[in-house]
């Protein structure tokens, strides 16, 4: 999160910056597609385990980096490490919660993380005015506290062997699942346009006359409006259908940072946090309770590390593409931002119903 603001202290252009993020980000692709596979065939609780350690020997190096090549090599690290354990945490949920609750399971666990990023951002914020090191050396320390509840209390989940794999394994499953196809289409747009909360959104707060600590403020805000209404939302969202539920969070998150383009005061910049929040939490719950309906349980693993290469995908292209953008032109980037987030509405809802014999999302009818 504060990988721009510390690389831009420190004498990096802010396009130079985006370039780490984006590098960042190449990690992250990797650990989808590593961290899926290890989820099904290495166990879910021994992956997470991996993420935690090795992820927190790589922040304890970065701050101390210098030179271009050497920062951008542990950027990408640090991505590969940190992001390898999203898909064995979602497939551990999703074999843990019976079709029909998986949506407010998802928002739990989100409120579980949004906790420490309500209290986090903030925190790192002030920190970072003083100092880059502490905020990367305490990341490090909860990443090894995490390792090791991970290892000692978590249960190991479904694992799964090359023989129960259908014929032509992930890879055949995947090219004939249309439905899921268009849906990760729509979900690479909508994380092209989050994931300007860490690239463009901190240059536009900071171009404003605010500081880091206001942009760390505005994060936990974000954190802060998970906690409080996600759970009660949910109570909604999980009796619709789907599809319409996605489109219209992926519609807000647009919305929210084609906002971004008219802010000039903190206030301002707090209500357009507000809308893509409420993107993010009509969006999310339902989406990761998606994943793990239409797929085959026991390629539960690589589904929800195709989905979460989507995010690394905004990663690596969001904030480049992003920040090169703002560079020649704010607004032009803000407004791409609603056209992205309308052209992935639309894509959700023309996307074609999911295969016959699939569990119904949350409770609801899976189209």
């Amino acid at each position: 999160m504060f990988l721009v603001l510390w690389l831009t202290r420190i004498g990096w252009s802010a396009a130079m910056a985006g370039l780490a993020v984006s590098v960042y980000g190449l990690g992250g692709l990797f650990a989808s597609i590593a961290g899926g596979w290890l989820a099904d065939r290495f166990g879910r609780r021994r992956t997470i385990a991996l993420s935690m350690f090795s992820s927190a020997a790589v922040l304890l190096a970065l701050p101390h980096a210098r030179g271009t090549g050497l920062v951008l090599i542990l950027a990408g690290l640090a991505g590969l490490t940190s992001e390898l354990y999203r898909p064995a945490a979602n497939g551990l949920l999703s074999d843990l919660i019976p079709a029909g609750r998986r949506v407010p399971g998802f928002a739990i666990y989100r409120l579980a993380v949004n906790l420490g990023h309500a209290v986090g951002p903030a925190i790192g914020g002030f920190v970072a005015e003083h100092s880059f090191v502490w905020v990367f050396t305490a990341d490090a320390v909860t990443s090894i506290a995490a390792g090791i509840v991970a290892l000692t209390m978590l249960p190991e989940g479904r694992r799964s062997t090359r023989e129960e794999e259908p014929v032509g394994g992930f890879r055949g499953a995947l090219v004939t699942d249309r439905s899921f196809l268009v849906f990760l289409v729509a979900t690479t747009l909508v994380t092209l346009i989050a994931f300007q909360s860490t690239a463009s959104f901190p240059l536009q707060v900071r171009a404003s006359g605010l500081t880091s600590a206001h942009y760390g403020l505005l994060m936990s805000l974000n954190g802060v409006l998970v906690v409080l209404f996600e759970l009660p939302l949910v109570g909604i969202t999980r009796r619709l259908r789907p599809r319409p539920v996605m489109a219209v969070g992926i519609g807000l998150t647009g919305i929210g940072f084609a906002l971004v383009a008219w802010a000039d005061t903190f206030a301002f910049f707090a209500l357009t946090v507000f809308v893509w929040t409420a993107g993010e939490i009509v969006f999310t719950p339902v989406a990761a309770a998606y994943v793990g309906d239409v797929a085959p349980e026991v390629l539960r693993g690589r589904y929800y590390g195709a989905w979460l290469l989507t995010h690394s995908l905004g990663v690596v292209l969001g904030p480049g593409l992003g920040t090169a953008l703002y560079a020649v032109s704010p607004g032009g980037l803000w407004t791409a931002c609603a056209g992205l987030g309308l052209v992935g509405a639309l894509l959700v809802l023309a996307s074609p119903r999911p295969r016959p014999g699939k569990a119904p999302c949350g409770g609801a009818v899976a189209g």
